[in-house]
């Protein structure tokens, strides 16, 4: 009897990690750079540089910030809060008004960008399982109209 007990609050454990391994961590928090050398860009040159920091932000969200250089040798800045909801926040200083943050576990989240209502780009944005690399492949069509079909490959700083 006693041994069974022991099974069962094993298994209780195990099944409790895994949960908190799965949704409990959000391997997307840190601060990233853009590895210019392993992305590729298809929608126009890549921006020279490009560093995103993101926060937790309340219960189950993010506070996304990106800086960077553009590939004209401009600054660049885009900002957001959003919840894993699903639901569409303001993209500041992006050419899309909106993005949807869908978590699909501790390692990869959907991101939906909209423009006046309409579907833009869909990313999916994949963390390595050493937590070192995170990669955002992203297709759909840009603010100008041009097919997109890109991936970014960040390094953990």
């Amino acid at each position: 009897m006693k041994r069974n007990g022991t099974r069962v609050a094993l298994v209780a454990i195990s099944v409790l990690a895994l949960c908190n391994t799965a949704f409990g961590a959000d391997n997307n928090i840190g601060t990233w750079k853009l590895n210019l050398a392993k992305s590729t860009h298809s929608a126009g040159p890549l921006p020279k540089s490009n560093t995103v920091k993101i926060e937790a932000w309340g219960d189950d969200g993010v506070k996304y910030a990106a800086d960077g250089v553009g590939a004209d040798g401009k600054p660049t800045h885009a900002e957001f809060q959003a919840k894993y909801d699903g639901k569409e926040y303001a993209f500041k200083g992006n050419p899309a008004h909106t993005v949807a943050y869908k978590r699909m576990d501790a390692n990869t989240v959907q991101a939906t960008t909209r423009m006046n209502g309409k579907v833009t780009i869909i990313g999916t944005i994949s963390v390595s399982a050493d937590g070192k690399t995170r990669t955002v492949v992203q297709t759909g069509t840009n603010s100008h109209g041009h097919s997109v079909n890109n991936t970014h490959v960040f390094d953990k700083q």
